[in-house]
């Protein structure tokens, strides 16, 4: 009889869970299964003879994502689609001159409350740090390039 209890309660608690998730307005946030726009954007001053070279990779099946080199103001931009456990991540080398860093330019856990409302990621990399931003008004520094 106990079983038989505990099974009608996993049984019933599954069947709520599938009927609020497809009552939600956006289900899939339900789930964690979202998709964000991931921004870098070249900020540099007077640097229109060095371009800021970008190479970003995933650490899951879509691996290589390729690079860019940013004059001035240019955006290099992918869409990342988060997996149920939010552990999705994207990491990017940053170079100009002599300047070189490799950071995270998108970790579920930490960049899915940090870029919603939106939905997007903004870095606007700059001569002193990189600077964060889900709508490319409210910039905050998250590190500098040492």
């Amino acid at each position: 009889m106990k079983a038989h209890s505990i099974f009608l309660l996993i049984l019933g608690l599954a069947t709520y869970v599938t009927f609020i998730s497809l009552k939600q307005p956006h289900h899939s946030d339900y789930f964690g299964n979202n998709t964000y726009n991931v921004h870098i954007i070249n900020g540099f001053t007077n640097n229109s003879s060095l371009p800021l070279i970008v190479w970003c990779s995933s650490g899951d099946d879509s691996g290589d994502i390729g690079g860019r080199a940013l004059q001035e103001r240019d955006d290099f931009s992918w869409s990342v689609k988060t997996k149920f456990w939010k552990n999705t991540q994207y990491l990017c080398t940053m170079k100009l001159d002599q300047k070189r860093r490799r950071f995270q330019a998108f970790h579920g856990i930490r960049d899915v409350q940090r870029c919603n409302p939106t939905k997007q990621c903004f870095w606007l990399v700059k001569e002193d740090g990189f600077y964060f931003s889900n709508d490319e008004i409210y910039w905050q520094k998250d590190f500098s390039w040492i």
